[in-house]
Formats: C-alpha cells, sequence, structure tokens
C-alpha cells in the first residue's frame, strides 16, 4: 500500500476545479467582456459597430482563456514542484526538529495545532520509508483538463452578454439589457463566491455587483 503513496503526495488529488476556481474564472470573463460592451459608444453604433465589438469581446475572451489556462498549468506544476522539494527534504533529514518543522509547514495550520511532536515524527519515519520521489514534477492529465476548463469558462461567460447585440437591432437598448445581464451574473457569481469562501454571500454579490456598476460608469465616461 505504501508504495502507491509518494505520487499521491506529488499530485495532491483534488477536483479537476475547485468551486471558487470556477467562479473565479466566471466573474473575470464578465469583467473582461464589460469592458468591450461598456466601450461601446450608443449614439454612433451602427451594425458594423457592433459585430466588431462582439469580435473584439470573443477574441479577447479567447486569448485570456488561453492565458489563463496556460497560468493554471504553471500553477498545478509550482504545486508539484513545492511537494516535490518539501518530501525530498523529508527524506533527506535526520534532524527530528528540522522534519518536524517541515511536516507542519506541509500541514494546514488548524491541523498543526492539534498534533503532538511525537505525532510529527511518526509522519516523518513514515516517509522515509516510501520509495524514492519521482526526479522531476510532472503535469497529469487532470491539470489538461483543468486548463481546458479554465479556458471554457472563461470564453463561455462572453455569450450571455453577447445575446442582446445579436438578436436586438437597436443598439442602445441591447447595451442596458446587455449591461442588466453582467450585473446579474456578477451577483450570482458574487453570492455563490462568497457562500463558498464564508464571505457572506449577500456581502460578495453586493461587492461584485458596485465592481461591475462602477466598470460600466467608467467606461461611459470615458467616451462609452
Amino acid at each position: 500500500m505504501l508504495t502507491a503513496i509518494p505520487q499521491n503526495i506529488i499530485n495532491h488529488p483534488q477536483r479537476i476545479l475547485e468551486p471558487h476556481e470556477r467562479i473565479s474564472e466566471v466573474l473575470f470573463g464578465l469583467i473582461m467582456v464589460l469592458t468591450f460592451t461598456g466601450s461601446l459608444s450608443i449614439a454612433e453604433a451602427g451594425r458594423e459597430d457592433i459585430r466588431v465589438m462582439l469580435v473584439g469581446a470573443l477574441g479577447c475572451n479567447i486569448a485570456w482563456g488561453i492565458i489563463d489556462g496556460v497560468l493554471y498549468l504553471m500553477s498545478c506544476l509550482a504545486e508539484r514542484g513545492r511537494n516535490l522539494t518539501i518530501y525530498r527534504a523529508l527524506r533527506a533529514t535526520n534532524d527530528p526538529t528540522r522534519a518536524q518543522q517541515l511536516v507542519s509547514d506541509a500541514l494546514p495550520p488548524i491541523v498543526v495545532s492539534i498534533l503532538e511532536p511525537t505525532e510529527l515524527e511518526s509522519m516523518h519515519q513514515r516517509l522515509q520509508q516510501l520509495p524514492d520521489p519521482p526526479n522531476r514534477p510532472r503535469l497529469s492529465a487532470r491539470d489538461w483538463l483543468g486548463a481546458l476548463g479554465v479556458f471554457l469558462f472563461v470564453f463561455a461567460t462572453t455569450f450571455p452578454v453577447a445575446i442582446p447585440f445579436v438578436v436586438m437591432s437597436r443598439a442602445h437598448v441591447a447595451l442596458r439589457v446587455s449591461n442588466a445581464i453582467a450585473v446579474f451574473m456578477l451577483f450570482v457569481c458574487g453570492y455563490a463566491f462568497g457562500r463558498v469562501t464564508h464571505a457572506g454571500g449577500w456581502l460578495m454579490g453586493t461587492v461584485m455587483v458596485v465592481l461591475g456598476m462602477a466598470l460600466v460608469a467608467l467606461t461611459m465616461a470615458l467616451g462609452g
């Protein structure tokens, strides 16, 4: 049984995308597309202007979705590297104090607070009995799926905000409906984020709405 543990320690298995990560990506996509829809001059906009705006919003979210996916992979690789470094250090040291400190640093503080030094040393001894760790950290298939998920979440959030410009002929009305959809989605995402992080759903929902409205007001003040 012990021979299967090292790779799990290095990879730290979890859901491909944690809830707070999903919500953060949606919020990011909404804010990005709001900068485009808010920059549309409703007094002078024609169908060509709307088409250019839609292409720009979609292109921006595609680009940032790719960038965010790459950053996600880099984050996964950095986590693997950190786990590998701690694991190697634990196996290499024979100093009980140093070993206990390394184990403590790798665990959540609330868990460390209830562990005795003998328990930390027991963990160190058991880790030393495991096989050698891999030479370098590697990305798993789950990491690549996570990066794809990040890209899709960022990109998909463009569509609800862009739909009014597709189905409505009057740019003024389409812009207002688009902004209303974006603000509503900001509240829902903020509320969900607040629930997940225990920061308060209504509080975070309101904060995100204020942020969205401020962004719209700013772009309109600057000529949108």
